[in-house]
């Protein structure tokens, strides 16, 4: 009897001891968060406002003076390039150049009739050289007063849009002074503004491109032509850029607004990208739990980093690998080689789980 008593309370004890080491396990596995490692590098770096800005974009004005006869557009008007936009009265310039062009042709027919008797040795030197310089004068006052009856026409030198007009019919206008403000459509512009943290890794810099909240998931190439070598009182610099709009994509027009992406050369994939809320204290300043997916378990390893970027990152030189797993919060109370359970992301399409 005491025989039995002693093997069921030997069986009653393990089962005691079996229940608390389960209890044990279930204590030890862990919810955490979980995020994979991205290469830093290929993809975005940093995001910046710009707008876009015409590429030709001036005042035309006339190369002489007078009362201005027509004026042929309006502001918004789209012009073809060698289009009429204004024009002078041209009354004072055709009766100029009709004086010239008799006093041209007579000085002409004077000047061929010397050369002539100095070729056959009738006349001097001197007179010949005279009739001569004489001849070139006359021509280019000729070609000059063409040229003003020519530019009595204000033509407009590429495709574009109307921005504005400064003067009327029957208003004199003086030479040089703004009469039609047009911008060109055949080239965009964007200027942005970055900080000195980018403009310290230009040369990293492989492409920008712009995006429109008009037209989204389309990506407007964009080409450097420039990059300030000062700041402005904010201390940023100014980068000058062409806007590429590839074949079937919608135009972007002057004045609208862009977000444009700055893209690293693939020279620097080595680099990786992980949260900063994944650092834990190492002996070389900084580790990260890294998640074994075969058999839930956690190790620690120590990494190098080179700073933060600008949304929040950590850069990492060495010690992960793209595609690995690390721990992202919770991370200061687990052990080495404790199993957890990576908390489980909720898709952007199904929130609170309700599908």
């Amino acid at each position: 009897m005491n025989k039995k008593l002693f093997v069921v309370s030997m069986l009653f004890v393990f089962i005691l001891c079996s229940c608390k080491n389960s209890d044990e396990q279930k204590e030890r596995l862990v919810n955490v968060k979980t995020d994979t490692v991205k290469i830093y590098g290929s993809g975005t770096s940093a995001a910046f406002p710009g707008r876009i800005k015409a590429g030709d974009d001036i005042n035309l004005s006339f190369r002489i003076a007078g009362p201005i006869a027509t004026v042929n557009v309006s502001p918004g008007n789209y012009v073809k390039k060698g289009q009429l936009l204004a024009q002078i009265d041209s009354r004072d310039y055709k009766t100029q150049l009709t004086a010239t062009e008799a006093e041209y042709n007579q000085i002409k027919n004077e000047a061929e009739r010397i050369v002539s008797l100095y070729e056959k040795k009738s006349v001097t030197e001197n007179d010949y050289y005279k009739a001569v310089y004489g001849l070139e004068q006359i021509t280019a006052k000729y070609e000059a007063h063409q040229n003003a009856l020519a530019d009595t026409k204000l033509i407009a030198p590429y495709d574009g849009y109307v921005q504005k007009t400064y003067y009327s019919a029957k208003e004199t206008v003086s030479a040089g002074m703004p009469v039609v403000s047009m911008i060109g459509t055949s080239s965009m512009e964007v200027e942005i503004n970055i900080p000195s943290n980018v403009y310290a890794k230009r040369d990293e810099i492989e492409s920008f491109v712009c995006k429109s909240d008009i037209y989204p998931g389309m990506e407007y190439p964009l080409e450097m032509v420039g990059i300030n070598r000062k700041a402005n009182l904010n201390e940023l610099y100014t980068v000058y850029l062409n806007l590429k709009t590839p074949k079937n994509y919608p135009p972007l027009t002057p004045g609208m607004n862009v977000k444009v992406e700055v893209l690293y050369k693939s020279a620097i994939e080595n680099k990786y990208l992980i949260p900063i809320s994944s650092l834990i204290s190492g002996k070389t300043g900084s580790s990260v739990w890294v998640y074994n997916v075969d058999n839930s378990t956690i190790n620690k390893r120590e990494i190098t980093t080179d700073g933060i970027n600008n949304r929040g990152y950590t850069i990492v030189l060495t010690g992960l690998n793209n595609g690995e797993v690390v721990v992202s919060a919770g991370a200061s109370s687990l052990k080495e080689g404790q199993k957890v359970q990576p908390i489980k992301q909720q898709s952007s399409t199904n929130t609170g789980g309700i599908l």
